[in-house]
């Protein structure tokens, strides 16, 4: 039986991908789960593994080839025999393996060192050699270098070079688990400098940004979209997290922050009112039994990805902190794998982190709503008649009215705010 490989989705956002280098040859043998090939895209680098145990026959696409999602690229035959298939593929492969790539204006003395058409585009734009690019130090996997590593070359006015790539060595193992580093915030795009005549810039849209109009587009045709705002007092939440944060970042090697506590109320409330973890197949209602947490992510380059905690409602408070922070870490250093960002049932956004009070996001088809965290300030309030200071934040949950009316938006607020109000003070974290 043969089995097509197709282009893998790394995000709703991600319209095609680079093929950075083939790990095996037609006709070799693979097994399940083998990494048959490395990909790049602006947000995930990932090693894509062989859907069976088989021989791979037909590859379609060679390296560097930027190719769509979901389109073929190889074939594997389950039921051939590598032994004598190799000699009989590999001129068939060379025959139809497509280049439809444009010959990149840059090319690498190391040919160990690789640089996305992205890259080697910008590079171009800019005036920067060969040679100069090789001495950026790159950010991602194994070193290579991002846009935006590149970006900021360009934008600290390229006055020293940074440390070669050979000098990047890999860390050594060790038992401790390394802390986590701190959230980055994308960057605002650079203002323009070249305006034309009229005082306007033409900039194209790159294939990440049309994605997600796409996408955004198609969401707000398909669902109705419904907007309600709770206002919650996240006082309690705010002195459990200062008396527990120092043991918990010794204990666990990253900080705690508030998002793990708006995520374990929101699973709670998803347990507590299944329809709103649901999807629409045309008139019907598709519940689903296991709550996969979306958890929008900020990517430097002013891009953004939603990897998915799995299996949330398994988890406790930690494991829910824990994967958080390596799906947020892995994402920032575009370490994803296409696992990591499917099969989401509820989508939580958290745009409060850049001082945003009330947000009314889009909904992430095809779920059927998405929660939004506004910033906690501390505010005066009333307080049993009387005025006192408290950590407020807003919360908005965006909803399909096809499927969640208001008064069941409204009743799942309120579980996931009396939840953060009456936090138990008391509670151990491990």
């Amino acid at each position: 039986m043969k089995i097509d490989m197709l282009m893998p989705q790394m995000g709703e956002s991600i319209a095609e991908a680079t093929i950075v280098k083939w790990l095996k040859n037609p006709g070799d043998r693979v097994e399940k789960d083998e990494i048959i090939l490395e990909i790049s895209t602006d947000k995930v680098d990932s090693e894509i593994p062989s859907p069976a145990a088989g021989v791979l026959l037909d590859v379609l696409f060679a390296a560097n080839d930027v190719v769509p999602v979901k389109a073929k690229i190889a074939t594997i035959d389950t039921e051939a025999s590598a032994s004598t298939s190799t000699n009989e593929l590999a001129p068939k492969a060379a025959e139809t393996a497509p280049n439809t790539s444009t010959p990149p204006p840059i090319q690498e003395d190391d040919s160990s060192r690789y640089y996305s058409p992205l890259v080697k585009g910008l590079a171009e734009k800019h005036g920067i050699a060969e040679t100069e690019l090789a001495q950026i130090q790159g950010s991602g996997q194994g070193g290579r270098v991002s846009k935006t590593d590149l970006l900021d070359y360009i934008e600290t006015g390229r006055s020293a070079p940074a440390a070669p790539a050979a000098a990047i060595t890999p860390a050594p193992p060790t038992s401790a688990q390394p802390k986590a580093a701190a959230p980055t915030q994308a960057k605002a795009p650079t203002r323009p400098t070249d305006w034309d005549g009229d005082g306007v810039k033409i900039i194209p849209m790159d294939n990440m940004r049309q994605a997600i109009a796409e996408h955004m587009v198609r969401s707000k045709q398909t669902s109705p979209h419904v907007y309600s705002v709770q206002e919650v007092d996240c006082s309690k939440i705010s002195k459990y997290r200062a008396a527990h944060k120092k043991k918990f970042e010794e204990r666990e090697g990253f900080g705690l922050s508030f998002t793990p506590f708006f995520l374990e109320a929101t699973v709670k409330a998803l347990l507590e009112f299944p329809h709103i973890n649901s999807s629409v197949d045309g008139k019907k209602i598709i519940l689903k039994k296991n709550i996969n947490l979306g958890c929008a992510v900020a990517l430097p380059n002013n891009g953004l990805i939603v990897p998915v905690i799995k299996h949330a409602e398994e988890k406790n408070f930690v494991g829910i902190a824990r994967s958080l922070s390596d799906l947020a870490l892995r994402a920032r250093n575009k370490k994803l794998v296409p696992a990591d960002v499917s099969g989401g049932t509820f989508t939580v956004t958290n745009p409060g982190v850049f001082g945003t009070m009330i947000g009314t996001p889009i909904i992430n088809q095809p779920q059927v709503a998405i929660l939004c965290l506004g910033a906690i300030k501390k505010r005066a309030v009333v307080v049993d008649d009387m005025i006192a200071i408290r950590e407020i934040c807003y919360l908005t949950l965006s909803y399909d009215h096809r499927i969640v009316d208001g008064s069941l938006g409204g009743q799942f607020l309120a579980y996931v705010r009396e939840y953060l109000e009456n936090w138990d003070m008391d509670r151990a974290l491990y």
